[in-house]
């Protein structure tokens, strides 16, 4: 989660709809995005569009670990997609856009994009 977030935040669902160790898409400022929820209740924000796929389904990815790092394996090719900066954790030069996100009072916020 993210302590700030820019004006243009956008309130996309309660946390309660997304199920832990799971994702829900959203549309935000015309873009499509995947909010995770880890099992401890953290919250994360990234591109719903698989970079190497090009298709809109990174909400349907398996969240999982590496070491301390949250990640999604995209559905599609299964890379692992690191949930706090959306760099590959296989290959560093791939990347996912990550977007400022935070829970206020049950609600989750998506903000601009940070990457």
């Amino acid at each position: 989660m993210t302590a700030g977030l820019s004006e243009a935040r956008v309130a996309v669902c309660t946390l309660d709809a997304v199920p832990r160790e799971g994702g829900v898409a959203a549309l935000v400022h015309g873009e499509a995005v995947a909010v995770f929820r880890t099992h401890d209740d953290e919250v994360f924000a990234l591109s719903n569009v698989d970079p190497v796929s090009r298709a809109s389904v990174m909400a349907r990815g398996i969240l999982g670990t590496r070491g301390d790092a949250p990640f999604v394996a995209g559905p599609l090719y299964k890379q692992p997609w690191g949930l706090r900066d959306g760099v590959c954790l296989d290959d560093a030069d791939l990347r996912v856009a990550t977007y400022d996100v935070v829970v206020e009072d049950g609600t989750i916020w998506v903000g601009g994009r940070r990457t």
